[in-house]
């Protein structure tokens, strides 16, 4: 299976997957914590839905780990202003503070990754990886 780009992208990314759970779980967040919190921190306001879509699981799971950073003081939800059946996401000062504290670490681990690469050749990854995503729709 190792000639199947399909098989070796999954495989990347469990490792990947596991690398940042390792450098994640003394501040006992997860990977998906982690993504959730950095996507919030870059835009914050964001709604569960559009969460969801970027952490690829459903919006049900996606109320689910938004209760738990709430219930853990990182997130707080608010209606959005035009919809009140939507609840819009921002990192609290806690949160914020938590998130940025971890962004080393995840850099570390993609950089273990890509060690074997010169700036051209990521550069041509990530490339190759955004017209594959396109592709896929």
């Amino acid at each position: 299976m190792d000639d199947r780009v399909g098989y070796m992208l999954k495989r990347v990314q469990a490792a990947h997957r596991a690398g940042l759970d390792e450098q994640l779980r003394p501040r006992g967040l997860t990977a998906p914590q982690y993504a959730l919190l950095a996507a919030l921190e870059r835009e914050p306001g964001t709604s569960n839905a559009e969460l969801a879509r970027r952490a690829f699981v459903t919006p049900q799971t996606m109320v689910r780990v938004l209760e738990h950073l709430e219930a853990a003081g990182l997130v707080v939800r608010h209606p959005h202003p035009g919809h009140g059946r939507i609840l819009l996401a921002s990192l609290t000062t806690r949160g914020a503070r938590l998130v940025a504290g971890c962004h080393a670490g995840a850099a570390e681990v993609e950089q273990r990754m890509l060690a074997g690469l010169g700036p051209e050749q990521r550069r041509q990854l990530l490339d190759l990886l955004v017209k594959c995503a396109v592709a896929l729709g």
